[in-house]
């Protein structure tokens, strides 16, 4: 704050004008040569217009010319133009200003009667002069450094740019001003076919852009930027589907909304999110700005991948308050730094607590519930890493199970309007103790809604890529190591969705929910796990099985094949107003109470596979797989 305030403004301020006074002098120059080449050009044969009289009034009156146009220059902000990007809009206002100030000059002569300057006709010329060499000066420096750039090192990435219009100008801009970058373009591809063939920025434009493979063989390419700042999210998906088929480095041009958001602009990392096709998720935001709005929510499991992006989303929608309790203190205090960096020059759009408490610990929770009062309560603390939980599940009991049955009776006594649990495709027809526990999770909410004024719901999806213990960030940790990438089985497929588009389905289930439902989301297409191994390779400009080795290890305990098809078209499932949701059966499960009473009894006292085997007894679709 100290040096924002009392030294780097003033400072800043101070540099600015020393240079609009070096600007003001270099004009004062340029129109000084000006209307002197002017005048002698008069005084001289062909033309010798001029008597020596006139000639020495002439240079008098120049000096108020000077700064008459200086004046001028400066109201028209010539002097706060940035060079870097000085382009044809800029040499036009330069011409404007100009031909305005030697308009009025000329208007002066004719009007003052005896006023002896240089004769009107001969202004032309000292305008067309005058606006080059204005011009000349402030372009100067984007000439130099597109010299320089020329000459810059060969042997930076040879860069082909896809898109030979506003945003390849925009790249190749980027390219001239950023020292920081070390990329070569060699050409533009584009499908406009008035421009293949043509030349853009010195460089040759191909096409069509289904040629690109073809391109980075014959060019030697090493990245490929995507330069098209309003691109479709089908055709982006197209030409990053092209690209990917070579070991290239992607990259692309932020998209407008994007370039508002980030100061400075900067070429944006294609990830693997890219590379998955997914079309946009549609959101009733007013039907979820009205689930929200103004009501105190709780959020359990706030530090997970998961529960983090729920607080996000959250906050806004403007609730009343809301509340961040986790077991783990790192993941909800990066959360806590995180909101304090978003929100460090405004106040908390709401008012943020964070607690440290376990969901399996019933009295500590109840205080929280107690001094609190929630409205609304999001549950997603839970253990979910399927080899884990196989070895452990003695602790995918307590959570999964009593921490949710903790959870739902809470909310139940506390009169909270709705709780959410965020659930699993694990839970459907489970092979891992960890399904189980989140079957069984959903049978207690089912059960408490059959009871209870609160309004239950449980929401079921697969793979979050990106999320704690996903396979994207170990692929990303293994290619930075050198490999090799481990996929458990070639075949193996999984369904995913992004981590911003699970949460989004979440409160718009939330909002649909009117008590008993468990939502499932429809994940789109499976993705075989060594296909996105492979493209994962190629997007770090590397070769699979050449430059990074992939091995196949072997199914995990508890993992399948085959993920379930959480919608099953054939399947009897309510569709809802969004086309991505749909609701299960909803059912009632009367037992529930008795058989947690005696999971609590027992299961801290039995061995791993008796744990396993006493599930099962509760969850008819658990399949034990010794």
């Amino acid at each position: 704050m100290f040096m924002k305030k009392g030294f780097s403004v003033p400072f800043g301020g101070h540099m600015k004008r020393i240079r609009i006074v070096q600007f003001m002098f270099i004009d004062a120059l340029c129109i000084a040569l000006t209307y002197s080449m002017a005048i002698m050009a008069l005084t001289i044969p062909p033309l010798d217009v001029l008597p020596t009289e006139q000639v020495w009034l002439a240079y008098k009156l120049l000096v108020i010319v000077i700064l008459f146009k200086l004046g001028v220059y400066y109201f028209f902000k010539l002097y706060k133009l940035v060079l870097d990007t000085f382009g044809f809009d800029e040499i036009i206002r330069v011409f404007v200003a100009v031909l305005l100030t030697t308009t009025f000059i000329a208007v002066i002569t004719l009007a003052i009667p005896n006023f002896y300057f240089i004769p009107e006709q001969y202004l032309l010329f000292a305008f067309l002069l005058e606006a080059a060499l204005l011009s000349a000066t402030r372009v100067s420096k984007r000439m130099i450094k597109h010299i320089l750039f020329k000459q810059k090192n060969p042997f930076g990435k040879r860069t082909l740019l896809v898109g030979a219009g506003s945003g390849g100008k925009i790249v190749m801009d980027e390219f001239r001003n950023n020292i920081m970058l070390n990329n070569f373009p060699v050409a533009f591809v584009d499908d406009d076919p008035m421009k293949i063939g043509k030349l853009m920025a010195g460089l040759p434009i191909y096409g069509p852009i289904s040629e690109i493979p073809k391109l980075i063989d014959t060019l030697s390419i090493e990245e490929v930027i995507i330069s098209i700042a309003n691109i479709e999210n089908d055709r982006f998906q197209e030409i990053i589907q092209l690209i990917s088929e070579r070991p290239v480095k992607i990259r692309r041009l932020p998209q407008f909304k994007e370039l508002r958001k980030d100061a400075p602009k900067k070429l944006l990392e294609v990830n693997v999110e890219d590379l998955l096709s997914r079309n946009v998720v549609e959101l009733d935001m007013a039907g979820i700005r009205e689930f929200i709005s103004e009501k105190r929510v709780m959020v359990t499991g706030a530090g997970g991948s998961i529960g983090s992006e729920l607080v996000r989303q959250i906050i806004s929608y403007d609730p009343a308050e809301i509340m961040l309790v986790d077991i783990y203190e790192n993941g909800v205090y990066d959360l806590q730094m995180e909101l304090n960096r978003k929100y460090q020059q405004q106040s908390y759009p709401v008012k943020c607590s964070v607690l440290i408490a376990s969901v399996y610990n019933y009295e500590r929770m109840n205080h929280i519930f107690t001094d609190f009062k929630p409205e609304l309560v999001f549950h997603a603390a839970a253990y979910k890493h399927v080899p884990l939980m196989e070895e452990s599940a003695v602790e995918a009991v307590r959570t999964n199970v009593i921490g949710t049955y903790n959870i739902c009776q809470l909310c139940s006594e506390h009169n909270v309007h709705k709780m959410v649990l965020v659930s699993s495709d694990k839970a459907v027809r489970p092979t891992n103790v960890m399904g189980a526990t989140k079957r069984f999770a959903e049978m207690i909410l089912q059960h408490f809604n059959s009871i209870s004024d609160t309004m239950y719901s449980a929401v079921r999806f697969g793979n979050v890529l990106g999320s704690n213990g996903s396979v994207v960030p170990l692929f990303k940790k293994q290619i930075e190591n050198g490999g090799p990438i481990t996929v458990t089985d070639k075949n193996i497929i999984r369904y995913f969705m992004t981590i911003p588009e699970a949460v989004g389905l979440i409160l718009q289930s939330g909002a649909f929910a009117k008590g008993g439902e468990i939502f499932i989301l429809d994940m789109g297409e499976p993705v075989r796990i060594i296909d996105l191994a492979e493209k994962m390779i190629r997007l770090t400009g590397l070769r699979p099985y050449i430059d990074i080795d992939i091995k196949i290890t072997g199914l995990r305990p508890g993992e399948k094949l085959f993920e379930e098809l959480l919608v099953d078209k054939t399947a009897d499932h309510i569709k809802t107003a969004n086309k991505k949701i749909f609701v299960d059966n909803i059912q009632d499960y009367d037992e529930v109470f008795n058989e947690v009473v005696e999971i609590k009894k027992s299961f801290e006292s039995l061995n791993n596979f008796e744990i396993k085997e006493m599930i099962s007894q509760y969850i008819s679709t658990y399949t034990i797989k010794k």
